[in-house]
């Protein structure tokens, strides 16, 4: 049995850490087939989505996706994203939160090959910092 992925438990401290810092929760998601949202909002193949409390009802964070139903334009959807498909999750008054890279493969720094010997490039030294790209 393969070890669950740290992404779901993360988006749902980052999304208590928002409540109880009375923040707005916001989720960037990538779109793809499997991602539930309304199209006419999707720009770039992204989307950004308020999940705070009071913008949208039956909020589940699982493991394997987010639901919800939200309103757009006065229009209600059913919302389904798949954890594949989250970007990250940030607090919309301050951008504070998480961005996730690549796919739910190895946490950084674990060693995709098992040779044992040395990385073909050296690790950066120094404190890790994260940068917001636009």
């Amino acid at each position: 049995m393969s070890e669950p992925s740290t992404k779901p438990y993360l988006i749902r401290a980052i999304y208590e850490w928002c409540a109880d810092a009375g923040h707005t929760p916001y989720l960037a998601v990538q779109v793809d087939d499997y991602t539930q949202v309304p199209m006419a909002y999707v720009k770039d193949g992204k989307i950004v989505l308020n999940i705070g409390m009071d913008a949208v009802r039956n909020l589940q964070l699982g493991n394997e996706d987010i639901t919800c139903g939200g309103r757009f334009g006065g229009v209600a959807h059913q919302i389904i994203v798949p954890m594949s498909a989250v970007i990250g999750i940030f607090a919309k008054e301050t951008g504070q939160g998480l961005v996730f890279q690549g796919q739910e493969s190895s946490p950084m720094g674990a060693s995709v090959d098992s040779g044992g010997g040395p990385p073909d490039d050296p690790q950066p030294q120094g404190k890790p910092t994260l940068r917001v790209v636009k």
